[in-house]
């Protein structure tokens, strides 16, 4: 597979994200137990074994890092910016793997002094890999990634995500999605698994993603893979993307100017 020898932090990254994508299959083979950390957001036995799969393996590895992951519920504090820093999300898309939906991936990325260096997205289920590294490139299997080339959202696919909220957010959401059926765009798609949909803007199959609230391990890998990809990554805002949980706008670079148009003129009192 492409970058397979990178940098010892890309070997790891892949090794555990197989480690961990074989667990997860064998859970769903045999069956696992679920329970809510709220309404719609669920956590499951899975998500627990596989992230002290791939937490394991980077202590054991490189003991000195540190690691943002979704399950230990920990943050970066203000300012802090490690100089290892492994960002995981252990299942990504637990709604999808709960229901027997193919669509989940493990997420594992690299920063270094808060630069992202290395990202892996694998889809167990489907055999899907994607990985990036930092002026290497962006890949799906064998195959290097380009965004796409469209020029106008009337030439597009949108990706976007809904966050757990049923409130304000929500509203919001719906809101941008009905401006953007006016611009005349092919469809929007919402698949539920985030760092696939960063993956598919670098596919080239959206010419945009967003998501009005994401954590780091949700964006960590596939935003690399992204600007790998030639695309480009920012808040819903338009400002450089932190390693802290918010709104993410994901584009083929040409189409985020009218994108951050049609969001402030729909959710700018959201973001106000």
């Amino acid at each position: 597979m492409a970058l397979e020898q990178h940098s010892a932090e890309m070997a790891l990254a892949q090794a555990a994200a197989k480690a961990a994508g074989t667990l997860l299959l064998e859970y769903q083979q045999s069956g696992f137990t679920i329970r809510e950390k709220r309404t719609s957001d669920l956590v499951s036995e899975a998500d627990i074994a596989s992230e002290k799969l791939i937490l394991d393996q980077i202590r054991a590895r490189f003991p000195d890092h540190t690691i943002l992951a979704e399950e230990s519920r920990t943050e970066l504090q203000a300012g802090d910016v490690p100089e290892h820093l492994w960002i995981v999300d252990p299942l990504d898309g637990t709604t999808n793997f709960a229901h027997g939906i193919p669509h989940f991936a493990v997420s594992i990325a690299y920063y270094r002094q808060g630069i992202a260096e290395c990202g892996v997205v694998f889809n167990p289920a489907r055999n899907d890999w994607y990985v990036a590294a930092r002026g290497a490139g962006a890949w799906y299997q064998a195959e290097r990634l380009q965004v796409g080339p469209q020029q106008s959202l009337t030439d597009c696919l949108v990706g976007l995500g809904f966050y757990y909220d049923r409130g304000a957010m929500m509203e919001a959401t719906l809101a941008t999605i009905h401006q953007l059926f006016k611009t005349g765009i092919h469809g929007v798609r919402r698949f539920g698994t985030a760092s696939l949909d960063l993956a598919h803007v670098a596919r080239g199959f959206y010419g945009v993603y967003f998501e009005y609230q994401l954590s780091p391990w949700d964006f960590a890998a596939g935003r690399l893979l992204v600007e790998e990809a030639g695309g480009k990554v920012t808040t819903a805002r338009g400002d450089a993307l932190p390693l802290k949980t918010g709104s993410v706008l994901a584009s083929n670079t040409s189409l985020h100017s009218r994108m951050l148009e049609i969001i402030q003129q729909t959710a700018g009192d959201f973001f106000s």
